[in-house]
């Protein structure tokens, strides 16, 4: 849609330029971030206390639910819910969405991680006097470590480019970068958005390989 006129550099300036893509990108973050804290801590609580305290498969699906349903249909099920509730739409609300979404992938991932874990080890730290918080603390936890890595990097990468949830969940009033990509590529791509593209898969390829790194490291230990 534009007319190739040699390799540049000067649309990677541009991006940073964009107000609107400037605007989106500050929401992106904060929606990211405050949904990484949140899913992790959420997924990981919900998947130790589903393999502690729970037999058979039904709340196990019923956790996980979110992940296997289409964006669409749980889109318009969370925006029923906030329509219902009376609740004001914005970042608070996709916050809410893609941290009902996302905690479901964190859950699935600490649950396989504790499949493997030596039980063994926990009971040893209670018999030596430990509570089961501080033995979660010390024992536990750093054991699910790399499992709970992987979900806070999946859930920061699927709430980053999450486009669906956010447009029924977001209000009219705010735009997250997906949703700001969104309304410039309706009116025809400019190199812009093809320099943001590359961007964003610079810093994810980096993401990936920190991950990865810190998994090890924490295997190690």
């Amino acid at each position: 849609l534009f007319v190739w006129r040699g390799f540049s550099l000067t649309w990677y300036p541009a991006v940073f330029e964009n107000a609107a893509i400037m605007n989106g990108l500050r929401n992106t973050l904060i929606v990211a971030g405050s949904v990484t804290v949140l899913a992790t801590v959420l997924g990981t609580l919900m998947a130790v206390g589903i393999h502690r305290y729970t037999r058979g498969g039904v709340i196990r699906a019923f956790a996980i639910a979110p992940a296997l349903l289409p964006d669409l249909l749980l889109a318009i099920g969370i925006l029923s819910l906030f329509s219902l509730l009376s609740a004001t739409l914005g970042l608070h609300s996709v916050i809410l969405a893609h941290t009902a979404f996302a905690m479901a992938f964190v859950t699935a991932i600490v649950l396989a991680r504790m499949a493997t874990l030596d039980p063994s080890l926990e009971e040893a730290s209670r018999d030596l006097g430990a509570g089961a918080v501080r033995t979660f603390l010390r024992v536990t936890l750093p054991q699910l470590a790399p499992g709970v890595v992987a979900g806070a990097l999946l859930a920061f990468t699927l709430s980053l480019d999450e486009f669906v949830i956010a447009f029924f969940t977001a209000g009219p009033t705010t735009q997250t970068l997906p949703i700001a990509i969104y309304s410039m590529v309706r009116f025809g791509v400019t190199p812009e958005i093809n320099a943001l593209a590359t961007m964003l898969l610079f810093v994810s390829v980096l993401a990936v390989i920190g991950a990865q790194r810190l998994t090890r490291v924490t295997e190690s230990l």
